[in-house]
């Protein structure tokens, strides 16, 4: 687990790091949601060029790894523009065969939907690539004044994954030395989940409970000090800027 975490440690830190993990989140979730609702694939090429050249000089991650992280990216684009192209609506029917038509307005709809799959999703790696989760949490109990009851609870709920992970091979590992044989088929799927998802379970609602002790009776409900404290900075102020010229021009020219 330590080396999943450690490939998306950046190989060097800029200056889209140390903005403010709330405001670039806030930022960025606000330009996904125009995404979300636009329908213009001239205004799409525009700002696909802004954010990939911020992503590609500013996160501090190898171009190797970035082509890496791009690939599903691509493959959901793709899945998502070929299922729109085949079983799409429209009425200028270039090709059918069975229930599969391609017509003109399929054709427009899934380069639409294909390139906003892939905006999205750069959008998403620069949030993903230059922001710490924790810092992340800190920030929106901060400056976005989200209660503490409800981040620690989350952060504790992420430090649980790798302990579920390691419990499940744990379990895999038991099974092992006591030679369990599991056929196939759907029974053997049911005896299986049996074996595995209920322990779990059960130790998971374990767990989640002696944390909602702790936590009340560390009165995480009550105002606190952070011992990371996130400011906003002149780093803010550019990334503002750079969105907001790239808006301006994308408006300009489509």
């Amino acid at each position: 687990m330590d080396n999943v975490w450690n490939w998306f440690i950046p190989a060097k830190s800029t200056w889209l790091h140390d903005v403010n993990p709330a405001f670039k989140f806030v930022i960025l979730m606000a330009i996904m949601l125009f995404l979300f609702f636009s329908r213009n694939a001239q205004q799409y090429i525009l700002l696909f060029i802004s954010f990939s050249t911020l992503l590609w000089t500013m996160s501090g991650f190898p171009i190797r790894k970035l082509v890496l992280l791009h690939i599903p990216i691509i493959i959901s684009a793709i899945s998502s523009a070929i299922t729109l192209l085949l079983f799409g609506r429209g009425q200028e029917v270039l090709w059918q065969w069975g229930i599969m038509k391609i017509s003109e307005e399929s054709i427009a709809s899934a380069t639409l939907i294909g390139s906003k799959s892939v905006l999205i999703g750069i959008v998403s790696l620069i949030l993903l690539l230059t922001t710490s989760p924790t810092l992340l949490l800190y920030s929106l109990m901060q400056q976005l004044r989200l209660p503490a009851k409800y981040v620690y609870a989350f952060m504790a709920g992420i430090r649980l994954i790798p302990i579920i992970i390691e419990e499940f091979h744990i379990r895999t590992q038991a099974l092992n030395v006591r030679r369990m044989q599991l056929g196939k088929g759907f029974r053997s799927l049911f005896v299986r989940m049996k074996l595995y998802f209920i322990p779990l379970l059960a130790q998971s609602i374990r767990r989640a409970h002696r944390i909602g002790i702790s936590m009340e009776a560390k009165q995480f409900q009550a105002k606190r000090t952070y011992y990371y404290v996130t400011k906003y900075s002149v780093n803010d102020v550019i990334l503002l800027i750079y969105v907001s010229v790239s808006i301006i021009i994308t408006f300009s020219f489509s």
